[in-house]
């Protein structure tokens, strides 16, 4: 049986709530569905794993193993932000509805149990409804509108078109609100703690490489940076890397195996601005340039070689 139901506004849950799972729940559906899907929409319960199961009619049938290990230790660490979608088959047995990888990935991150909003069978049209009153109604942070929004689209099947359309809200606003799910987790939680704004988190969002928005991050609340000056070192973490003055440009393009080796060395280091230059392909001679801004970074990369 599903427990622990937690609220994702700033409202205080409905009485009708705490009926989810008793005997009374399947009569107050026939009686009031608008009411029961109204309250189910923005709140969501902790779900025995195990009483869920996929569904058959999922489209989507392979699932990359080594995506998979990665979300599973990011779950292992901060845990699932964004919660699975679940049809209410019975007071034991639930069924996906979207967030078939999220639930994969908990499965092997060892989870016993997984947040999941409760959908109620043939409900679609009134969930539209209560999703977008949420939306109008609530004090929604950045993160909440964004997974509210991926939602709608998943759940609705919406068009990002139609989305903004239902929202009253400019493609492109949409477009960048869904942007923030693919962020690293530790960006999702300084926008959704209000260390950073939205105009922070799209600024950050133009950094491809999540290891480096996190590092971008770390140098935004160091700094206090405002959205403009994130916007400036966002545009710094992803703009070509100029060679050294003493390579010349011909002698300049890395193999592969060069290429592989100098992301090896900017994990290892955690920087993006690490450079490496060939001056010679044919003995190997070359440079890797470490650019440090500050004794306390330099600090770091010395830590770094001394573990």
């Amino acid at each position: 049986m599903a427990k622990q139901l937690v609220k994702v506004g700033k409202r205080e849950l409905g009485s009708g709530i705490d009926a989810l799972f008793s005997p009374k729940i399947d009569q107050e559906i026939q009686d009031n569905p608008e009411k029961v899907v109204r309250e189910f929409s923005s709140v969501f319960a902790t779900v025995p794993i195990g009483q869920v199961e996929a569904n058959p009619d999922q489209p989507r049938k392979d699932f990359s193993e080594e995506a998979l290990q990665e979300l599973a230790e990011s779950i292992k660490v901060h845990g699932l932000i964004q919660p699975i979608t679940v049809r209410r088959l019975s007071n034991h047995e639930f069924q996906l509805i979207s967030g078939e990888r999220r639930w994969r990935a908990s499965k092997i991150a060892g989870l016993t149990e997984i947040p999941a909003y409760i959908r109620i069978a043939n409900d679609q049209a009134m969930l539209e409804m209560a999703l977008i009153e949420n939306i109008q109604r609530e004090n929604l942070n950045a993160v909440e509108i964004a997974i509210t929004y991926h939602r709608l689209k998943e759940e609705c099947s919406l068009t990002d078109e139609q989305l903004a359309e239902r929202v009253g809200k400019k493609r492109s606003t949409v477009t960048n609100y869904l942007r923030l799910l693919d962020l690293h987790i530790e960006v999702l939680e300084a926008v959704k703690q209000d260390r950073i704004s939205m105009g922070h988190a799209r600024a950050l969002a133009g950094i491809e490489d999540k290891l480096l928005q996190k590092q971008a991050l770390d140098e935004v609340l160091k700094k206090d940076l405002s959205v403009r000056d994130t916007e400036k070192l966002a545009r710094d973490y992803t703009k070509p890397r100029k060679t050294t003055p003493a390579v010349t440009p011909s002698k300049g393009n890395l193999s592969e195996d060069h290429q592989r080796m100098l992301h090896d060395f900017r994990a290892f280091f955690g920087s993006g601005k690490i450079l490496m230059s060939l001056e010679d392909a044919t003995t190997g001679k070359g440079q890797i340039v470490i650019p440090f801004n500050s004794h306390d970074e330099l600090n770091e990369f010395f830590k770094c070689i001394e573990q």
